[in-house]
């Protein structure tokens, strides 16, 4: 065929199996609840993802060092698994944990109680789908219900995608950390 036969036939059919399912058969099921411990092994797997991809970008080095949730991994997400002051939620799509979030309590000089988000994460694959969105919901929800007077959470420098799911929640800079390098 030449190139104005093709520009002059109709698009067909797909040629796959998503043009015969149904709307109903595409949808899929994304939700955020409350870790349990035997979703442990799948909250450690995803942390260390997270570890993973963000060690390297700019920032990273420090923040792995510093700020990323400590190891045992195991341990810090079982403790917070089973305290009530903390949250370890996580979001999943059919069922399948795709994404987690972590944080905790922390009073104010004042008495009041602000929520530190330290953890959120969704594998890169199942980004897009409102996994992230669904486990913020659940983190506002919690937080609310907790008597948290607001959510902080930090991003890396550099970081648009986080920053603008941050800010689309409602999550503005209210501090810069700047860092300088001693090696």
């Amino acid at each position: 065929a030449h190139d104005s036969d093709l520009r002059r036939s109709q698009p067909g059919p797909l040629n796959d199996n998503q043009s015969r399912r149904t709307a109903s058969e595409l949808t899929m099921d994304v939700t955020a609840r409350r870790a349990q411990a035997e979703d442990l092994s799948i909250v450690v797997a995803l942390a260390e993802a997270a570890i993973s991809e963000l060690t390297p970008v700019r920032g990273g080095s420090i923040w792995s060092r510093y700020e990323a949730r400590p190891e045992p991994l195991a341990s810090t997400f079982d403790a917070q698994i089973r305290d009530n002051n903390a949250l370890v939620a996580v979001g999943s799509i059919d069922e399948t944990i795709v994404g987690y979030a972590g944080g905790h309590l922390v009073e104010l000089h004042d008495g009041s109680v602000m929520t530190a988000l330290s953890d959120i994460y969704v594998l890169p694959g199942a980004r897009g789908v409102g996994v992230g969105e669904c486990l913020m919901e659940w983190i506002v929800d919690w937080s609310r219900t907790a008597g948290s007077i607001g959510i902080d959470s930090l991003a890396l420098p550099g970081d648009r995608s986080t920053k603008n799911f941050f800010e689309s929640f409602g999550l503005v800079a209210r501090a810069i950390t700047v860092h300088r390098s001693l090696q």
